[in-house]
């Protein structure tokens, strides 16, 4: 089945031959008041005129025809948990070098992103000079995160728990669900990898993800959590951490961490900027804005399944709790970027990242069909990036739009090619997995000779709607 974008606001899926003719008397009146303009230049399809035109009439203005009450996360004082947590945040002394806190990568001022200029990659390490080999993913909007999983609970509302292997068994047996915006809730269950935190689904709460970062050897390099124990204790936290968790919290520094990282999370789950749903498409989606023509166009190439297929993995509408959208699936994709050469560790021919299968996760090594996956990231605030998809190999929204469009059209462009002449597409993957690449969703299902699914213009079209999801204070950075 196919996973495919609808356009919305949804559309009545039938009407009455008494409706209909009504409707058309008033399209017509619409369009003879508006002296057939609105239906000649507008990018709204005439069946969706047809059947809805006074929401047709509204969104050609770039209004919302079904304004929503969106419910966000309460703003409230930080509780004193999560404000050391914030402390904590900011502390580079955490780090070996002494150089390097969470907010070196996570930059509050670029939506929790890598710094803008920072390149594909992050530096990092004892003297702050060894490189990573993965673009720094932006820590905003996550406390919605599910776990991971590969399987729906088959016992539904039962309480068991599934192993993991059972879900690998389960999945195995379960074609896998075309993507398409037609239809996002067959791939909401479809038994494919879904949720966790990190590239790779590693880990399950947002203590454990600030765990990672902490200790890695290329990353803060914080030695040992005997380390970290000792800096905190000699730190001006250390009042602040015997008051919240006891006179003991130092005895143990396995458990002196733990609380560390447990009151990161809490800063992360209760600091509004972690998720200030402050975009224009937010106010576009409460009735507080309008779009521009260009990008109202953008919009509808995006929920469009036979040209941009976007929502199909960046879901674009509200919760049915009117919950704003996060443009992500949470599911894990293996696109087939290209390799990355300047990344250091892509110089050796042998080293490959895998994502579900590895480096950073053993658990699925062997699970060969999840080789290259990676999961979908939300697209809010993609627009204030400079390093996309798991290599940091695309600067800019241009070209990764260009790239999706021609991939399979134009492989040449993006692959190097071997001795005989012949592209090496996906060449960021051993051969053996690239056939884990998707080559059956929109865009991605086009071949040499096709036409693309979007033109330049549409594809400058949908970076123009991608650009509304940017949240208010990353747009007012400088650049």
């Amino acid at each position: 089945m196919k996973k495919t974008a609808g356009i919305a606001p949804s559309i009545a899926p039938s009407i009455a031959p008494s409706i209909a003719i009504g409707m058309v008397i008033i399209f017509s009146a619409l369009a003879t008041a508006l002296g057939g303009y609105a239906l000649i230049t507008s990018p709204i399809p005439i069946q969706t005129w047809l059947k809805q035109p006074i929401n047709s009439f509204e969104l050609a203005q770039g209004n919302n025809p079904n304004p929503t009450q969106l419910i966000e996360p309460a703003h409230a004082p930080l509780s004193a948990v999560a404000q050391l947590g914030k402390n904590l945040f900011y502390d580079p002394s955490l780090s070996g070098s002494g150089k390097q806190s969470c907010a070196s990568c996570h930059d509050p001022h670029n939506a929790y992103g890598p710094p803008v200029g920072s390149g594909p990659v992050m530096l990092g390490g004892p003297t702050g000079h060894s490189s990573g080999v993965r673009a720094v993913p932006s820590l905003r909007y996550l406390y919605r995160q599910p776990p991971f999983t590969i399987a729906p609970d088959p016992m539904g509302d039962n309480d068991t728990v599934v192993s993991l292997s059972q879900q690998i068994a389960q999945a195995d047996h379960t074609p896998r669900a075309q993507k398409s915006v037609r239809n996002t809730a067959a791939s909401a269950t479809n038994l494919v990898p879904q949720g966790g935190l990190f590239l790779d689904g590693r880990v399950n709460t947002l203590q454990e993800q600030a765990d990672g970062p902490l200790f890695n050897p290329i990353e803060m390099d914080a030695g040992s959590p005997a380390r970290i124990a000792k800096i905190l204790e000699a730190g001006p936290q250390a009042p602040l951490l015997r008051q919240l968790f006891g006179q003991s919290v130092f005895d143990n520094p396995n458990h002196t961490v733990s609380e560390a990282l447990f009151a990161i999370a809490r800063y992360q789950i209760e600091d509004p900027s972690f998720h200030p749903f402050s975009s224009k498409y937010d106010a576009w989606l409460a009735g507080k804005a309008r779009f521009t023509p260009t990008e109202l166009r953008g919009y509808l190439l995006f929920n469009n399944p036979d040209k941009g297929n976007c929502a199909a993995c960046h879901l674009s509408q509200p919760t049915a709790n009117h919950r704003p959208p996060l443009f992500t699936d949470t599911q894990f994709e293996a696109l087939g970027v290209p390799r990355n050469p300047h990344i250091p560790a892509n110089q050796d021919p042998n080293y490959y990242d895998l994502g579900l299968c590895g480096p950073y996760r053993s658990d699925l090594r062997d699970q060969t069909q999840y080789c290259g996956l990676f999961i979908t990231p939300s697209l809010r605030n993609a627009a204030t990036r400079q390093a996309f998809f798991h290599n940091g190999v695309f600067h800019n929204l241009k070209d990764v739009m260009d790239w999706y469009v021609n991939r399979d059209l134009n492989p040449e462009r993006f692959y190097p090619k071997d001795a005989n002449g012949k592209v090496i597409k996906y060449n960021d993957l051993p051969e053996k997995y690239r056939k884990n690449v998707d080559t059956f969703d929109a865009p991605f299902n086009r071949h040499p000779g096709d036409a693309p699914a979007l033109s330049p213009r549409e594809q400058a079209d949908v970076i123009a709607f991608i650009q509304t999801l940017t949240d208010a204070d990353a747009a007012n950075q400088p650049d």
